[in-house]
């Protein structure tokens, strides 16, 4: 299924809803002041948003930030509530207490480690004139890459929309810049409060298989996210991917991704080392290549391996199967 691609038109009257930006945060003291000064600093009109920031029982200074921040805001006639969540450990339970807070007709949603342009909320609305769009996915670019492993992120585009929204079952669009109607909640309920991964997938999709909703994709409205650095975070990054994997074919019906066994490790490991490692060197040695082309073959491995063990290990928990409703406990 092709999902329309949509820009911001500057010779079209631009509306403007009532939006409700809704981010989760656990332990992020290192990135919530950046985060607000990105979210205040939004072009939409101040009177036609709210911003709910819902700490996710943080064991650091997040809450004692968030009410600062909330301060400030409100000095600046800014609406932005510091809510609080620690029942269940998870980015989607904490967005359904902001959603079940929320007085937007739209719900915007990002994450703590994002950096908002300033034009974000406006291009990611503007879709939502057309009456039969339901859910608009914004664009997420990394910041500038400053090591090995963040540039080999950015070859693979991890962080890309485009990966989510070409997925091969339906497509969806990633919470760190999503948004959607408010009222299509009422009918599909919101995300399964239980889950740690896979969430944002879940939501489109019961919206895509109950409602005729459109999913379209702003490209410019635009967040930054930095790339995992240290080989620990890359690896986690792809374990929670397969752990997705496998909560979504329990819930959904997705197919499975193949395991990597161990005789195609090894013939991809010989193939590196007979024929793609001399090529790399030679393209580096007469400065055509660049140091990562040394160690793609063994990082595609090592992000594959850790995928097929997250799928492998991952077990639904049963209550990930309840969908939370607006109006019942989260």
């Amino acid at each position: 299924m092709a999902v329309p691609t949509v820009t911001t038109d500057a010779a079209q009257p631009m509306g403007y809803p009532s939006v409700s930006v809704i981010v989760p945060i656990y332990n992020g003291e290192a990135e919530v002041n950046g985060l607000v000064e990105r979210l205040l600093g939004q072009t939409y009109p101040a009177d036609r948003v709210e911003f709910l920031l819902v700490d996710n029982g943080s064991g650091d200074r997040t809450p004692d930030l968030l009410q600062t921040a909330a301060e400030f805001a409100v000095s600046q006639g800014i609406q932005l509530l510091a809510l609080t969540y620690s029942d269940i450990q998870s980015s989607y339970a904490a967005r359904n207490v902001g959603i079940a807070a929320a007085t937007g007709d739209i719900l915007a949603f990002t994450d703590a480690d994002c950096q908002p342009e300033p034009g974000w909320l406006a291009a990611l609305v503007q879709p939502f004139l057309d009456n039969s769009v339901g859910l608009v996915a914004g664009e997420i670019k990394a910041l500038p890459s400053q090591n090995w492993l963040e540039r080999y992120a950015d070859l693979q585009g991890t962080l890309s929309q485009q990966n989510t929204l070409n997925h091969s079952f339906l497509p969806y669009g990633q919470t760190a810049n999503l948004a959607v109607r408010a009222k299509i909640l009422g009918t599909v309920g919101c995300f399964r409060s239980h889950l740690t991964t896979g969430g944002d997938a879940d939501l489109c999709w019961r919206i895509q298989q109950s409602t005729d909703w459109q999913l379209v994709h702003a490209v410019d409205a635009v967040v930054y996210h930095r790339h995992r650095d240290t080989l620990k975070g890359l690896r986690s990054q792809w374990h929670r991917y397969g752990c997705s994997n496998r909560y979504l074919h329990d819930l959904q019906g997705v197919e499975l991704m193949r395991p990597l066994t161990a005789k195609e490790t090894r013939y991809r490991l010989l193939r590196w080392g007979l024929k793609e490692l001399p090529q790399a060197t030679t393209k580096l040695m007469t400065g055509r290549g660049t140091p990562l082309d040394l160690a793609i073959t063994p990082l595609d491995l090592w992000c594959f391996h850790a995928r097929s063990q997250g799928q492998a290990q991952a077990k639904l928990p049963e209550a990930a199967r309840t969908i939370a409703h607006l109006g019942e406990p989260i």
